[in-house]
């Protein structure tokens, strides 16, 4: 399977074809996620669709708030993850 870029384009559209957030309004790369319904458990969620769709592991202790705040920063550490280290 090809890998996917992992853009705050592609991060909202999983959070919203998978259901993990109902937004109301459209969602943008610097929107709180929190704001929009994100919680512990549909961050769980996110995780499982992570790793799917980015083939990108997340640990526990890396789940923060400022890395899954907005789609532009998860978007931003998980391309980081991916990238091979130099």
């Amino acid at each position: 399977m090809p890998e996917t870029n992992i853009t705050p384009a592609a991060v909202i559209e999983l959070l919203t074809t998978e259901h993990i957030v109902e937004p109301q309004d459209r969602i943008a790369p610097d929107t709180d996620l929190f704001a929009m319904g994100l919680d512990s458990m549909a961050m769980m969620q996110l995780l499982l669709h992570i790793e799917t769709r980015f083939q990108v592991t997340v640990q526990p202790s890396e789940m923060t708030r400022e890395r899954f705040a907005t789609a532009g920063a998860l978007a931003a550490f998980l391309g980081e993850k991916r990238r091979p280290a130099a």
